[in-house]
This record gives C-alpha cells, sequence and structure tokens, in this order.
C-alpha cells in the first residue's frame, strides 16, 4: 500500500514539473508583440530599403527595436501615410508612432508625446543653381509640403508675408522626383532628412528656414494613445540610451555618418 501511494505521489510530481517546464518555455519564447506606426518616406528616421528585400529601415526603427527589446516586446511596424498616423493611434490601430514627429501643441489635444529623442530644425530643400536661396525668394513658387506635418503648418504661416504655391503631397519622396523635373521649386523638410538627399545627389542643396529672424526647430517624439502606460516605460528606455551610449551609437550611425 505505501509503494502505492509513493508511486502515484511521484507520478503526480512529474506532471505538475512538466506542466511547470512546457509554461516557462511557452513564456519565454513567446513575446507579446507592439505595432508601430510609421511613414517610410523619410530617411534617415525611416525608408524603404529597396536594395534588401523592401525592408523598413532608419534611425526610428533601430531605436524602436532597442526599446521594444529591453521592454520585452515583439515589434511589428505599419507602414502608411504620414496624415493618417494620430488616426489610426486613436483607432488603436498601432500602439505608438516614430515617424519623425514633431509634439506640437495642437497633436498634444490627440495623443501624448514622449520626450524629445532628436532635435531637428526646418530647411529648404531645393534644385543646385537655383536662385532660391533665402524664404523670401520663395514668393511665388511652387513650394511642396508633406501633409499634416509642422512643415506644412509653417508654409502657411510664411505664406501670409510670403505668397508662394504650396502644394501638399503625401509622401516626401514622390515631392522629391516631382523637384527634379521641374514640377516643384522647392521642399520645406527637415535639415537630417534633406541632408540625406543632398548628400546622394549634387543636383540638390538646401538652406536654413529662418523665420522673422529664428531658426525653427523640430523636436521630434514618439507619439501614444492619450494616457497609455507605454509612454513613461519608452521615456524610462530613452534616458538609460541616452546614459549608456545608445542613443549616439545611432545618431552616428543614421544622422553623422551620412
Amino acid at each position: 500500500m505505501v509503494k502505492k501511494v509513493g508511486f502515484i505521489m511521484m507520478a503526480l510530481l512529474l506532471v505538475v514539473l512538466s506542466a511547470c517546464s512546457s509554461s516557462g518555455s511557452s513564456d519565454s519564447s513567446k513575446k507579446k508583440t507592439i505595432v508601430m506606426g510609421t511613414s517610410a518616406d523619410y530617411p534617415p528616421f525611416e525608408n524603404v530599403d529597396t536594395k534588401n528585400g523592401n525592408k523598413i529601415v532608419g534611425f526610428d526603427l533601430d531605436l524602436a527595436k532597442y526599446v521594444a527589446d529591453k521592454l520585452g516586446y515583439k515589434l511589428e511596424v505599419q507602414n502608411q501615410d504620414f496624415n493618417g498616423l494620430i488616426a489610426a493611434l486613436n483607432s488603436k490601430k498601432v500602439d505608438f508612432v516614430m515617424a519623425g514627429m514633431v509634439d506640437t501643441p495642437k497633436r498634444r489635444q490627440q495623443v501624448d508625446f514622449s520626450k524629445t529623442y532628436y532635435q531637428s530644425y526646418q530647411v529648404v530643400l531645393t534644385r543646385a543653381g537655383t536662385n532660391i536661396k533665402t524664404m523670401n525668394d520663395l514668393k511665388g513658387k511652387k513650394v511642396g509640403v508633406q501633409l499634416g506635418t509642422t512643415q506644412e503648418t509653417l508654409a502657411k504661416k510664411v505664406n501670409k508675408t510670403i505668397p508662394m504655391k504650396i502644394q501638399s503631397w503625401d509622401k516626401l519622396n514622390e515631392m522629391v522626383e516631382a523637384m527634379r523635373t521641374k514640377k516643384l521649386d522647392a521642399i520645406i523638410t527637415v535639415d537630417t532628412v534633406a541632408y540625406g538627399y543632398t548628400s546622394k545627389d549634387k543636383n540638390l542643396e538646401q538652406f536654413k528656414a529662418v523665420v522673422d529672424g529664428k531658426t525653427q526647430y523640430d523636436p521630434i517624439s514618439a507619439a501614444f494613445p492619450k494616457d497609455s502606460k507605454l509612454t513613461a516605460k519608452f521615456n524610462k528606455v530613452f534616458k538609460e540610451m541616452e546614459k549608456n551610449g545608445k542613443k549616439d551609437e545611432l545618431v552616428k550611425k543614421w544622422i553623422v555618418n551620412q
């Protein structure tokens, strides 16, 4: 009788240990997915690498991968037009947005933002050899801006004193092609993005968008749905990256080394 009871108890113990082992391995191998919304036409922050299987690459992508890994998430990327990213957040189609997005009072009414993870400034991108050298030279010119951006807001502000022919586009890369074929005279964008084009094409050049004597800065942040718990978590990792040198490493890789 004692042997029989001992055998039963040992069998039950093996079942329990087996279940625990199975559960542990399942939890460690399966990470919860977190979805990042972006608009992959904004190098060096994000763009489609056509030479590498059309993968989305860039500063924001590497930054997001690092944060997701630190927080224990598997990263999934959803690519779409920039103008629809906040709507995607609010409809819960994505968990956060990293797309070279600037924290503005108007956007803050709809979403929450992380701390600034990169500081850009606005510039005018033109064809080399034109007579467009200052903001005043944009008078009467066909000027492209990306729909829903701070550059579109700036263009509309400047247009009150320097009348331009503003065109709002979904994709920045399409604007650049239009400018190359003289369908646009200039594009208002940010310094790092413009340099991504001027460094590879000597027929393009840029200058600072100085308005009322001031450089127009663009503090870039990650966006989240209102009251998302992810905001504080991302801020914590961003701070860690500043201390451990990982952020500087990515800035060097994607921005400085261009």
